[in-house]
């Protein structure tokens, strides 16, 4: 994207800043006028002068994937101020264990019956419990970013409970 001039509205970032969008601007490729609240919250996380020396300091090729993930983790931070990216990896981790023992189970169940000594299925896993009640009151309050999927963001219901690795 090109950076903006005086005949296209300012980048979010210099309009959050309340700054005059330069042509060599760093931060118009990255922020967008149409999505402010994705400057907003990386603002707030990191600040705009960390931003502007880590943009800096990387090569051009570089400064896109540095943008986005620093846009994810502001995200997981505004939704889950504790744990932000964290709580979801710990998240995928639990369902990947899950899913594994399920698999282990499916393929325990395929080599009985491939033996003819067919045994009764075993129960259906248990479904997660509720989300916490900070993410609830959160998600309540309709603070929700669909620009940036989680995966407790599914239609299942599935929550990420407790925090990093040991928990359960």
């Amino acid at each position: 994207m090109a950076s903006s001039s005086s005949y296209s509205s300012p980048c979010a970032a210099c309009k959050f800043l309340r700054r005059k969008c330069l042509p060599g601007c760093i931060f118009a490729p990255y922020f967008p006028p149409e999505e402010p609240q994705k400057f907003a919250n990386v603002h707030k996380i990191f600040g705009a002068s960390n931003v502007t020396k880590l943009l800096n300091e990387l090569l051009p090729h570089q400064r896109e994937d540095a943008v986005s993930s620093l846009a994810y983790e502001a995200e997981a931070r505004v939704r889950d101020p504790v744990y932000g990216c964290v709580g979801a990896i710990s998240y995928l981790q639990r369902q990947v264990e899950r899913l594994q023992k399920e698999l282990d189970a499916a393929n325990a169940d395929l080599i009985r019956y491939a033996c003819n000594d067919v045994a009764p299925p075993p129960p259906p896993p248990q479904m997660a419990p509720p989300p916490p009640q900070g993410l609830r009151r959160r998600m309540s309050m309709g603070m929700h970013y669909p620009n940036y999927p989680f995966p407790w963001d599914d239609e299942n219901n599935n929550y990420p409970q407790g925090g990093g690795e040991g928990s359960a």
